[in-house]
């Protein structure tokens, strides 16, 4: 048993809040971790909050840049393609359980929060060890594999799907939703006024484009099959295309005429603004993505990158389209169709109706604040 937790209630309850916050790996994981963290310093600004990263991932960026300390592990994922190379793999999960139990006993946390991703597997199972109550979060409908083998060790797990007993021990679960953005759901502008900042037409309908920030190329060939199909429509698009492809679009949509209604950015630095302005987002499915349409309410078709562990997802979307809060189209299917369906569905007033207020039925406000007070009352020894 951990040394601090086992001091008396009523010392335990006058003592400074210290807890570790573990994970990363992509923002889906750090955009989480970071609002859990602005919960808890916002309900106890005297709180110490220490994240644990994995080296060379964003969070070792991302994190400082929210105004947290973070220390990193060298733990890295398992190479299905070169197995030999797991013999390295292998002894920095070793190497990493040494650093987190070091880290650990200096920095003395009361509770541990686990989002998913490398770091949080070493760091929840170490903190467990050490008799520390640990709470995880899984964003996603199919739950990760991290998660799912550190929920024996877990006294809390918060999810932001139904039907997370498949995976998890039902008494442990509570349905918190996932933590967004917050200044995404602060935008201080109208529709009209955020289209009129974008240099866009007021009159027209809008839609969003996003790949993410490195870009998705499945949506970027879907835009480039289809110049002439945006060309021709009375729809206008906001186009994303991510970092990586910047330059090459730039050159082809030179070469094959820029369409007068297609506004092309590489980066989107005020998504707030954005969102704002879009009658219609087309979107991978990532869950923290999914989780700000439906606090927005917005009209969404889903791209599912194949690219994910387990399709997740295509699972993520899945739960929307069931409940016909959106629709998906398969990536393999996206540029034949997704371009023509997204003209389609922005000028249909009836479906985009539909699928803002079924989508709104799924929001989970305040998630953030829910997840803070459970991981404070264990903390509390509650």
């Amino acid at each position: 048993m951990h040394r601090d937790n086992m001091k008396p209630d009523s010392e335990r309850m006058d003592e400074e809040l210290r807890i570790i916050i573990s994970g990363g790996g992509t923002g889906g994981h750090i955009f989480p971790a970071v609002s859990i963290a602005n919960a808890i310093k916002a309900r106890h600004p005297d709180a110490k909050i220490l994240f644990v990263g994995a080296l060379g991932r964003m969070e070792m960026q991302r994190v400082p840049a929210a105004g947290y300390e973070i220390e990193g592990l060298p733990i890295c994922g398992f190479d299905r393609k070169n197995p030999l190379r797991n013999v390295k793999v292998l002894f920095k999960i070793w190497q990493s359980q040494r650093m987190a139990r070091r880290i650990i006993r200096r920095f003395r946390p009361m509770a541990a929060v686990g989002v998913g991703g490398y770091a949080s597997g070493p760091t929840l199972n170490e903190a467990a060890r050490m008799g520390i109550p640990c709470l995880i979060q899984e964003q996603n409908s199919y739950a990760g594999v991290t998660n799912k083998l550190l929920a024996k060790k877990a006294r809390r797990i918060c999810v932001a799907y139904d039907g997370m007993e498949r995976f998890f021990p039902a008494d442990k679960i509570m349905k918190t939703g996932n933590p967004v953005r917050q200044q995404l759901l602060h935008c201080g502008l109208s529709r009209e006024q955020a289209i009129g900042a974008m240099g866009l037409d007021p009159a027209r309908r809008t839609v969003l484009m996003v790949g993410g920030s490195l870009g998705a190329r499945t949506v970027n060939e879907s835009v480039m099959s289809h110049l002439d199909d945006i060309r021709k429509s009375d729809v206008q698009f906001i186009w994303q295309t991510g970092k990586y492809y910047s330059a090459d679009i730039k050159a082809r949509l030179e070469a094959a005429g820029q369409p007068a209604n297609l506004k092309v950015t590489d980066f989107i630095s005020d998504m707030g603004a954005a969102y704002r302005a879009a009658d219609l987002v087309i979107s991978r499915a990532g869950a923290s993505s999914i989780s700000e349409f439906c606090l927005l309410g917005k009209p969404v078709i889903l791209v599912p990158s194949p690219n994910v562990a387990e399709d997740h997802q295509t699972k993520n979307a899945m739960a929307l389209v069931d409940k016909g809060a959106a629709i998906c189209v398969r990536d393999a299917e996206a540029v034949a169709k997704l371009v023509p369906l997204a003209i389609e569905t922005v000028q249909d007033d009836l479906r985009l109706a539909s699928l803002r207020g079924n989508i709104l039925k799924l929001a989970l406000p305040d998630s953030a604040d829910a997840i803070a007070r459970e991981v404070v009352r264990l903390a509390r020894g509650e």
